[in-house]
């Protein structure tokens, strides 16, 4: 099969590539490396199989051209990270908005069947845990910066589902929560990354706020797979997925399991929200409900908490 990938370069997407380069399937990566690395895809650099492409997803003909060849698409390409958020909000919109547009509108020329990726965001303060995906969502106020972001890819989800609906496009829609994994770096304000990375050095362990507000860690390699099987299964398109795992953990709790698996000396610091990130809403909890998955194509998540810690740790280790 070929295969499509926007953002292939980055976290998420080169691990994609990763497994489709793996079942043997030819690969065209577009990511226009504003956060994606060249280097994640290093390992596949000889492999006649991969074609890689630094450049927007929106511009020129490439994507027409790999679009008209490939069986399937991936939408990962996206502006990512609370601190990328928060300082670009113009870009964030922009960049959001106009990737799915121009991946949509040119899947539904072919008739591509496309996989396009949302994230808990869109939730937002809802209260009503765990978050299913038929629920009403609610956005914080306009003026809070983050939400820009969870608005970006709920557009997104109403854009693509109009395409499925009006023009007949196979689509699947994933939201995914708190993806984590090798490879994810800090340097967009990722909590886990930033745990590790202090640890190791023996820094201040850094939670914003209280440390009990809660979330859900899925490892990519798990989030990957349940991916690749949806856009396998008939009985997901024109649907939403929430894709993660569902076990709980507090912010504060995650900073201790990350100082004992490291063995680090560090101490575990709490730092109001708003000397971090002005006008920040935060969600207390972000816990997905995944009896949809798990109906559609069996998933459940393996991998627990300290298993995913230490596979970052030994990562970080070996970088």
């Amino acid at each position: 099969m070929k295969v499509l990938v926007t953002g292939g370069a980055g976290f998420i997407g080169s691990h994609l590539v990763d497994a489709l380069l793996a079942r043997g399937d030819t690969v065209f990566v577009i990511d226009d490396l504003s956060t994606g690395e060249r280097a994640h895809l290093d390992v596949h650099c000889r492999n006649k199989h991969l074609h890689m492409a630094a450049a927007r997803v929106e511009e020129g003909p490439l994507l027409t051209d790999w679009m008209q060849q490939a069986d399937s698409a991936f939408h990962l390409a996206a502006t990512v990270g609370v601190r990328r958020v928060l300082k670009q909000r113009v870009r964030t919109l922009q960049n959001n908005i106009e990737t799915t547009n121009a991946m949509l509108a040119t899947a539904s020329r072919f008739g591509t069947p496309l996989f396009l990726t949302s994230t808990s965001e869109v939730y937002g303060l809802t209260e009503e845990v765990p978050f299913k995906e038929d629920q009403p969502l609610r956005l914080g106020a306009p003026d809070a910066g983050r939400w820009g972001y969870a608005a970006s890819k709920v557009l997104g989800e109403f854009m693509a589902l109009a395409y499925a609906r009006e023009q007949h496009l196979p689509v699947v829609i994933g939201r995914l929560f708190n993806t984590t994994g090798p490879r994810q770096k800090a340097d967009y304000g990722m909590v886990l990354p930033t745990f590790v990375d202090q640890a190791l050095l023996g820094a201040p362990i850094t939670v914003h706020g209280d440390g009990l507000q809660t979330r859900c860690f899925a490892h990519v390699e798990e989030v990957v797979r349940a991916m690749l099987a949806l856009m396998a299964t008939p009985a997901a398109t024109g649907r939403i997925f929430n894709i993660g795992n569902d076990r709980e953990v507090s912010i504060g709790t995650l900073a201790q399991r990350v100082k004992a698996l490291t063995g680090s000396s560090s101490e575990i610091v709490y730092l109001p929200y708003e000397q971090v990130y002005p006008d920040f809403d935060d969600m207390r909890r972000r816990v997905p409900d995944l009896s949809r998955l798990e109906q559609t194509i069996g998933f459940r998540p393996v991998l627990d908490l300290d298993d995913i810690i230490r596979s970052f740790i030994d990562h970080a280790r070996a970088a």
